[in-house]
């Protein structure tokens, strides 16, 4: 793999996503370079749908090229992602197709109304990265891992969900069910005023209860990976799971303010997933979130 392209996939994860980054940098290579272009490429999906005045792509152009992927020039992420192929013969190319459908469906589904419809969504965009993933991180094909994969992804959904309320208020979209809303008695026009108050947190803590079933249970096959593998799956969860404690540390303010997890904080989550991994003490030192 040519060492400029694998730096371009690798600097759209250190800016896209500090937690993922710090969480897999120190897998080691192959499987590391090969989560940089899982990122890059969901990155430009993602973009072709939220940024798509800056994006180099529409999600029609992506969809095509990647079908078409033997012949698709002019980007980085095409040599990147033969690469990415053609090293990982276990890799399905299914899940990144269902990702595009999950983006496409942001520009006509804005407002949901059940959580089964919610839980879909978050399989479309979420869910189908742990299945990129598995593949990447270890070397066998094990179903419930898989299983557990796709859950951790759809948790960590669920809280870019919570963070992103106001941000996504103003794309004219609502995550938040429907239902939910009415069974906290919170309406509409509470959430275009972002009104925070006893309603707002029970309806948020009741959509994070959900989030953390589904982060718990992607944590439940970490023993069947490879080490290091298995340590990077456990950051993320971690990182995903400090980004709510912000949250509330914000006063559930998720109109005007980012919830942000500091970088001191994810060092302790760091040292402590370490610790549970058995890491040598040193380990901690090497891999320091900086």
């Amino acid at each position: 793999m040519n060492e400029h392209i694998m730096q371009q996939c690798e600097d759209s994860m250190r800016r896209g996503s500090s937690s993922f980054y710090h969480a897999f940098r120190d897998l080691p290579e192959p499987r590391r370079h090969a989560v940089y272009v899982i990122y890059a490429f969901c990155r430009l999906i993602d973009d072709s749908v939220d940024e798509p005045d800056t994006s180099p792509f529409t999600i029609h152009e992506l969809r095509e090229r990647f079908v078409d992927l033997d012949r698709a020039d002019g980007h980085f992420i095409w040599p990147a992602l033969r690469w990415l192929f053609d090293g990982f013969p276990n890799l399905d190319r299914q899940p990144f197709l269902n990702q595009m459908d999950g983006q496409l469906s942001d520009l006509t589904l804005l407002h949901y109304d059940t959580m089964e419809q919610l839980e879909r969504y978050c399989y479309l965009v979420a869910g189908t990265v742990g299945e990129m993933l598995l593949p990447v991180l270890r070397d066998d094909l094990h179903a419930e891992a898989a299983e557990a994969g796709i859950a951790l992804g759809k948790g960590m959904q669920i809280v870019n969900i919570i963070r992103d309320v106001g941000e996504d208020l103003g794309r004219g979209r609502r995550y938040i069910p429907a239902e939910l809303m009415l069974r906290h008695g919170y309406t509409d026009e509470d959430l275009s005023r972002g009104v925070i108050d006893a309603r707002f947190v029970a309806m948020i803590d009741e959509l994070h209860a959900q989030a953390a079933i589904w982060l718990e249970q992607g944590l439940s096959n970490l023993d069947s990976y490879p080490k290091r593998s298995g340590l990077s799956v456990a950051l993320a969860a971690a990182f995903y799971g400090a980004i709510f404690d912000q949250v509330r540390r914000n006063g559930y303010d998720v109109f005007g303010r980012r919830a942000i997890v500091p970088d001191e904080e994810k060092g302790v989550l760091l040292r402590h997933v370490l610790a549970q991994f058995g890491a040598p003490g040193d380990s901690a030192d090497n891999a320091a979130v900086s």
